[in-house]
C-alpha cells in the first residue's frame, strides 16, 4: 500500500515518465546525449528535429518544467544541457529494451539499430 510519505515521490517518477512520453522529446534528449557535454544551442536542435521553433519550445518547456533539461542564456543564444548524466543512461537502457521488444521483426529491429546508442553501461554493452 502507498504510504502518504511516499506519494509525492511516485508523482515525481510519473512527471518524469510524461516528460519522457512524445517522440520528438525523446528525440530532442537523445541529440543532448550524443552533444559534446551533453550540451546543444537551439539553433542545433532546431536543424536537427526539423520541428518549428514554438512546437521546440513548448517540449523544451516541458523537459525544464520536469527538471529533465537545464539551459542558459547567453545574448541571443539559448543553450541546453541534459540536467543529469543519467538521463543518457536512460535513454540507453530503453533502446536496449526496444531492441529486445522488436526481435521479433526484421524491418522494425533494422530501423531500431539506427537509432542514437547513447552510453550504455559498461557491463550491459553489447
Amino acid at each position: 500500500m502507498l504510504t502518504p510519505a511516499q506519494a509525492p515521490l511516485y508523482e515525481i517518477k510519473a512527471n518524469l515518465f510524461k516528460a519522457l512520453a512524445h517522440p520528438a522529446r525523446i528525440r530532442i534528449l537523445e541529440l543532448l546525449s550524443a552533444a559534446p557535454q551533453n550540451t546543444a544551442p537551439v539553433s542545433y536542435l532546431l536543424a536537427e528535429t526539423g520541428l518549428e521553433a514554438s512546437h521546440l519550445s513548448q517540449h523544451l518547456s516541458t523537459l525544464r518544467r520536469h527538471k529533465v533539461v537545464t539551459s542558459v542564456r547567453s545574448a541571443n543564444a539559448v543553450t541546453y544541457s541534459l540536467a543529469h548524466p543519467g538521463i543518457s543512461q536512460l535513454l540507453a537502457i530503453a533502446r536496449t529494451f526496444l531492441l529486445d521488444s522488436l526481435a521479433d521483426s526484421n524491418e522494425q529491429l533494422r530501423l531500431a539499430r539506427q537509432l542514437p546508442a547513447g552510453h550504455l553501461p559498461a557491463e550491459s554493452a553489447s
